[in-house]
């Protein structure tokens, strides 16, 4: 049974995508006609009729749509230009500061968005420009910005541990947005040494006029409110006054009003185009999480997940070997896959193999969320990698070759993510969360 459910599920998934049928329509239709296969026709569409409605049906799930409309407030709210001169205002003189900004930027501004198309497009827009202007090299200027621009998945607040959660069977949202920190910081800090080395290379050193005390407080105080959405959405969940779910409803508000009212960037006639941009946005996710939802039950009912960690541990029982392996997966799977899908379909794949090695569902998440955000920057689908060439209005070829360094620095974080559970459990440990 394994073996027919297996060769029929992935040989059709991968015929409709190549046939350019969406995602969601891809999966639904591999799992129902596998699942026919086994089942009477008409129990098999009912069964799957009911998990697609059933997997959406979830009080955290909420938390998706109300996210990704904060992320479109604060795409649009004018609040990268402030993150930028926050960065600036301590990177300073240092060597390669404009790229170094670039990448504060990016992890915060990401943050706040959720998104590394919106980092890239946001932070890239305005740092690219400034970069070119004071000679830096346009290729590592924008591969500077591609490298980090996914920082933020890692961050929190962010859909991608949300998605988890729910395809992981319920591991808390609270201690994996926790989780996330210091790999997330980890991927910033390892790129920031490889542009400062580039940089001081090369001589990138910018003068500046000297800074004041009223501008120095200004920059400071102009930030603030941008900064405020993550302590007030982690101190919230943190003190326990709301949970993730109802933050991202207070992570609305509080975006609407600093982009409305605060900064006054986003006009109210704008609003009804926000609103619609989140439908859509959201529409797509939640049929891709339905979708899934019914892969899922064909996958647990055909023993299929049982049968791939029973054939990984029988290739090797060695720990190291296995997690590799799985890294690799998933580093190929991230650059045709958006996350979404990929955390949905693989989770329930990999869960059980890699908790009978010993390691922590918390852990994975985070090195699962990291393995594919590294494929949203590598070829030959990575869509961060081919909307930052966009934005520098330069090829992809032209990019390559800067970002191979920024490659090395991330996987070698990843690894350290990977093989040291600290990294990802120290900080929701200290938390109390684990």
């Amino acid at each position: 049974m394994e073996l027919q459910a297996a060769l029929v599920l992935v040989i059709l998934f991968f015929f409709l995508l190549a046939m350019s049928v969406p995602v969601s329509f891809s999966i639904i239709t591999s799992a129902l006609v596998t699942i026919i296969m086994f089942l009477n026709p008409q129990f098999g569409m009912f069964i799957s009729a009911q998990k697609l409605v059933s997997g959406i049906d979830s009080f955290t799930l909420l938390a998706v749509p109300f996210f990704i409309l904060a992320g479109q407030l604060m795409s649009s709210g004018g609040i990268a230009r402030r993150l930028i001169n926050l960065a600036m205002l301590f990177l300073g003189k240092v060597p390669g500061s404009l790229a170094l900004t670039n990448i504060a930027g990016n992890a915060m501004f990401g943050s706040l968005s959720g998104s590394g198309i919106a980092a890239a497009t946001a932070i890239g827009g305005v740092m690219n420009p400034l970069e070119k202007e004071s000679g830096y090299d346009e290729g590592f200027s924008a591969a500077t910005n591609i490298a980090t621009a996914p920082v933020g998945q890692l961050i929190p607040p962010t859909n991608a541990f949300i998605v988890y959660s729910a395809a992981s069977g319920g591991a808390s949202v609270a201690t994996l947005f926790m989780a996330g920190w210091i790999p997330g910081l980890l991927w910033a800090f390892a790129c920031m040494v490889v542009a400062f080395l580039y940089a001081k290379k090369k001589g990138y050193v910018i003068k500046r006029d000297k800074l004041t005390g009223k501008i120095i407080l200004k920059t400071i105080w102009d930030a603030i409110p941008s900064l405020l959405l993550i302590v007030i959405i982690i101190g919230g969940i943190l003190s326990g006054y709301f949970t993730p779910t109802e933050a991202s409803g207070v992570a609305v508000i509080y975006a609407f009003i600093l982009s409305v009212f605060v900064y006054k960037s986003i006009k109210v006639s704008e609003i009804k185009d926000i609103l619609v941009n989140a439908a859509v946005m959201t529409t797509i996710v939640m049929l891709i999480i339905g979708a899934s939802s019914v892969l899922s039950f064909v996958l647990s009912f055909t023993g299929l997940p049982q049968a791939i960690s029973s054939l990984m541990l029988g290739i090797s029982d060695n720990k190291i070997v296995i997690l590799l392996l799985i890294n690799v997966i998933l580093l190929i799977v991230g650059t045709f896959m958006d996350m979404a899908p990929a955390l949905l379909i693989f989770t329930p794949i990999f869960l059980p193999v890699v908790t009978s090695i010993g390691m922590d569902p918390i852990q994975f998440g985070v090195m699962m969320v990291m393995n594919l955000s590294i494929g949203t920057i590598t070829p030959p689908v990575g869509s961060v990698l081919f909307v930052g060439c966009s934005v520098a209005k330069l090829k992809v070829e032209d990019v390559m070759r800067r970002l191979i360094p920024y490659f090395v620095a991330i996987v070698a974080a990843l690894l350290f993510v990977t093989f040291v559970p600290a990294f990802s459990t120290w900080l929701p440990g200290v938390l109390g969360l684990m």
